[in-house]
């Protein structure tokens, strides 16, 4: 239950909708337990007026029948009336506590998703996107059952029990002892079956994130799948892993099938200590026929709240052990933030890396050595080395997805770690080699890098990226939805879109990471071109693994290990007859090279 007391901020934010609710709840519950008694007092009136008129004592006008319905029809009305009145409280009651139960849900899935944007990326790397989708939906719409229907019933349970208590307590104190006797019982079974429930919902979400993760990353994979021919494979081991998730389930749900007998036995113990020990009292005289109807009517009302009690305990001890699962998350605090006084400076595109060294926090393995490197405003530098050299890593340290563990990184001579992390990120422009594109229109995925951005800025880092001509092949040019991931387009369309987005920024850092490294030669040409003007002004630093020799580049570097084993201009390192000059020779001789 500890774990739910994260859930007090939104009772809080619809404390009337909750007061209300459980005003509501009181009310229905009132008129629901003035119906028993004005029954009973009924039958007693009905009980003594025909043994009256049998001993000659009470004389009416016309048959006995037609006055016992006189009798019978004003309080039948009135119960009708109570009736209509406790249903029209019901409806405001879930109108009041069920919709604030919506509420929550809706802010706490806002709050997780805000929260998720907020964390760091190496917090996604260790994290299954599965598992992230789990906790968002599954878990916050258990907890909702428990703001919800669990407080309605349980609250609805409390008022109906201690009124009723109260009108039978009032009619005999032994005859309400006996009755309520099993309640104990039950109460220390419901403890008992609870904390069984508690641990098994636990492993059982677990499992359903694992179940979610292996569907999520199938649907995503599903073209490698079928080109390796692994669908049986796949659904042998989903088909497993559903397996597990399945005895769990039906696991758990005989742990919960004990409960209704369990209510049923209990309601029935009271039904019958009602009718036996009640007869008895009516022999003695104590109490009368309409107070053991009383009696039954109330053990009545009460069987449904009892019986869910079970069903309440149980969507409280998964709501528990959701909002554990969910609060492990939003607990979690972000690595990367901005500091207190963050600096929202207009970079000029002076870039400076002094002695970094960095290993990745979740694999140990160091990317970068003792790296320095002095970039000039519009200076255009290229990056190249094998896979695994560290040349990615320099864009995370750029863009502070990762703070460097020695050394230090700073643009125009002001350290990365004083800048407002969103104002920085909004300046530089990053086109990445994975080709992230969403499910939207062509024009909508390029103009995600300006929301800003007009139609014809939009179409002029398509042509920049040269993909006008590829757009205008499709029925509905900028307005084609490209499917998940771009699934309609190719990896060199893919790669150009995501180039046209960068562009479309006009900030004054670029940086392209292999981005070119799906196009082909003639393409590849093209784009070179078109980027020689725009790129006049902007600091630009080209990850790749291939020479372009059509660009000029102020700096060239050549990594290895995470250090830099040679630098300078192409004139220079080819006269230094290293790496790079093999580089050179082995593109130009294979006939790969970019002219």
């Amino acid at each position: 239950m500890k774990n739910l007391v994260a859930l007090k901020k939104y009772f809080v934010r619809y404390k009337w909708r909750l007061f209300a609710g459980m005003a509501f709840v009181a009310l229905s519950n009132v008129f629901t337990v003035l119906a028993p008694s004005l029954v009973g007092k009924v039958i007693d009136d009905v009980a003594k007026a025909i043994s009256a008129y049998r001993a000659g004592a009470l004389q009416v006008e016309g048959s006995m029948w037609q006055h016992i319905v006189g009798m019978v029809l004003w309080p039948s009305l009135i119960v009708l009336g109570l009736a209509l009145l406790r249903g029209l409280f019901m409806f405001l009651m879930r109108q009041t506590i069920i919709v604030m139960s919506r509420h929550i849900e809706f802010d706490q899935k806002n709050d997780i998703y805000t929260h998720y944007q907020e964390l760091s990326t190496g917090f996604f790397k260790k994290n299954f996107t599965g598992d992230l989708m789990n906790r968002l939906s599954e878990d916050v719409a258990r907890v909702r059952m428990f703001t919800g229907p669990a407080i309605m019933y349980s609250t609805s349970l409390i008022v109906l029990t201690l009124l009723s208590l109260a009108s039978m307590l009032s009619v005999n104190v032994m005859l309400t002892i006996y009755v309520f006797i099993p309640l104990p019982i039950l109460a220390l079974s419901i403890y008992l079956i609870n904390s069984v429930v508690y641990k098994k919902s636990e492993k059982i979400q677990a499992q359903l994130s694992s179940l979610t993760t292996t569907a999520q990353e199938s649907y995503s994979g599903i073209r490698v799948i079928k080109s390796f021919v692994q669908e049986d494979n796949i659904l042998r081991f989903f088909n497993n892993t559903s397996e597990e998730y399945k005895k769990s389930a039906i696991n758990l749900s005989r742990t919960e099938a004990i409960y209704f007998p369990a209510m049923n036995l209990f309601i029935g113990l009271s039904m019958l200590s009602t009718v036996g020990i009640g007869g008895y009292y009516a022999i003695q005289g104590e109490i009368s026929v309409g107070d053991i109807a009383q009696f039954i009517m109330f053990i009545n009302l009460l069987m449904f709240p009892i019986m869910s009690i079970g069903w309440v305990a149980s969507m409280i001890q998964r709501a528990s052990a959701s909002q554990m699962r969910i609060n492990e998350f939003l607990h979690t605090e972000p690595d990367i933030v901005s500091p207190p006084d963050a600096i929202e400076h207009t970079l000029q595109g002076k870039i400076d890396f002094k002695n970094v060294s960095f290993t990745y926090p979740h694999t140990g393995i160091t990317a970068l050595k003792d790296f320095s490197l002095n970039i000039l405003p519009g200076q255009k530098v290229a990056v190249l080395g094998t896979t695994g050299s560290g040349k990615s890593t320099l864009i995370q340290m750029l863009l502070r997805m990762y703070d460097v563990q020695q050394g230090g990184v700073a643009f125009d001579d002001i350290p990365v770690k004083q800048y407002n992390i969103q104002s920085l990120r909004r300046q530089i422009a990053f086109a990445p080699q994975e080709s992230l594109l969403f499910s939207d229109t062509i024009y909508n995925n390029i103009r995600f890098g300006n929301n800003d951005a007009t139609e014809a800025e939009v179409k002029e880092a398509a042509r920049l990226a040269d993909m006008e001509k590829d757009i205008a092949t499709f029925e509905k040019g900028y307005e084609t939805v490209i499917g998940e991931r771009g699934v309609m387009l190719s990896g060199g369309q893919k790669q150009r879109m995501v180039l046209a987005r960068a562009l479309l920024k006009n900030s004054k850092i670029l940086i392209l990471d292999e981005v070119l490294s799906a196009v082909d030669t003639q393409t590849e040409k093209t784009i070179l071109a078109n980027l020689q003007t725009y790129l006049v002004d902007k600091t630009t630093i080209v990850i790749t693994h291939r020479i372009f020799t059509s660009w000029v580049f102020d700096q060239i570097i050549v990594l290895d290990e995470g250090k830099i084993v040679e630098q300078g201009t192409h004139e220079q390192l080819m006269a230094a007859n290293g790496r790079y000059t093999a580089l050179y020779k082995h593109q130009t001789e294979t006939g790969n090279s970019s002219s």
